[in-house]
Formats: C-alpha cells, structure tokens, sequence
C-alpha cells in the first residue's frame, strides 16, 4: 500500500476526528456511536506510514481523555493502569502495519485482514482491560474474575473495532474500484 504524504495526511485527519468524536464524552452520546479508539489505531497502523503518527494519535488521545477528566468525566479510569493504553494502542498500530505489508485485493488479504484485527484487539484487551483490573487498585485479582470480565467485554470491543474497519475496508475497496473504472488516480508518487 503506497499513499502520498498527502492521502496519509488526509486519512490521519479523518481518523483523527472519529477518535475524537466517539471517545469524546459530548458526541459519542449525543449520537450513539460506538468507540472508534482502537480501530483509529488499528487503521493509522494500516494507512500511515510514520512512527509519529503513532505519537500523535496517541497524544490526541491523552488530550480527548484529559479534557474529560478536566470537565469532570471519567476520572475513574485514570488510575496507574492509565499507562497500560501506550502498549495496547501500539498493538494494534503494530497489527495495522502488518496487515497493510499483506494487503491486496485476494480472498487471502481479507483473511490476513480478520486475523490482524483479531489479534490486535484481543492483544490490546488483554493489556489494557488486563493492566486495569490488575493495577488500578479497585479490584482483588483473581484469574476467574480476570477471564469473566475478558468474556463480558471482549465481544464490545472487537465488535466495535470490527465495524469500523469493515466500513474502512468498503470505503477503500469502492475508492479502488473507481480508480480502476476510472482511470482516477489515488496514488500519488
């Protein structure tokens, strides 16, 4: 997948308004969306290219969620586990970029697709729903406890992450199909 600095730059800033608008306590209500967070990470890993998007993706996520503890909102979650989120979140930056080296447009691609996402969210629940419960001090871990917990919100996490990378996956496989109908090109050397 080759993308001009200039689609990365366009892709990234898209993204960078969905995290903010579903990890953001006013919108995400106001219109029903589902989180955004991990597929963001997962898609930026996929679409661009520089380790400092990583950064900048995960400083505008400490922005979103410090303005929420700021204005009074979630300040439960900011606990030591806090700094589990940087290797969750370059989890699946990490399985984003291993897709998009395996992407193209076959039936093998779109397996490699389910077992990236897959893989990725299961890793980034593990790290940070795992380092809540064991270091924010409101539980007494137990391995059963651990494993319901991972049971009950496991399902909401990679249902949420897998439906807006489906949406990624169809938005960017008409854009694919235009060009080729079209002659239109995406591009850019």
């Amino acid at each position: 997948m080759s993308l001009s600095a200039q689609r990365q730059l366009i892709i990234g800033i898209i993204l960078a308004i969905l995290l903010v608008l579903t990890r953001s306590q006013h919108f995400a209500n106001l219109y029903h969306l589902p989180g955004a967070s991990w597929a963001v990470f997962f898609l930026a890993g996929v679409y661009i290219k520089s380790r400092w998007g990583f950064s900048a993706f995960f400083g505008l996520t400490l922005f979103v969620d410090f303005s929420a503890l700021w204005s009074g909102l979630y300040s439960s979650c900011f606990t030591p586990a806090y700094i589990m989120l940087l290797p969750a979140y370059a989890l699946l930056w990490l399985a984003g970029r291993w897709y998009a080296k395996h992407h193209d447009f076959t039936l093998k691609s779109l397996l490699f697709l389910c077992l990236a996402v897959f893989v990725g969210t299961f890793g980034c629940e593990l790290l940070s729903s795992g380092g809540y419960y064991l270091f924010s001090g409101k539980f007494e871990p137990s391995w059963s406890e651990f494993y319901n917990r991972l049971v009950q919100y496991y399902p909401y996490s990679i249902g949420s992450t897998a439906f807006y990378v489906t949406l990624a996956a169809i938005i960017h496989s008409i854009i694919a199909v235009i060009q080729r109908q079209t002659g239109w090109e995406l591009k850019a050397h």
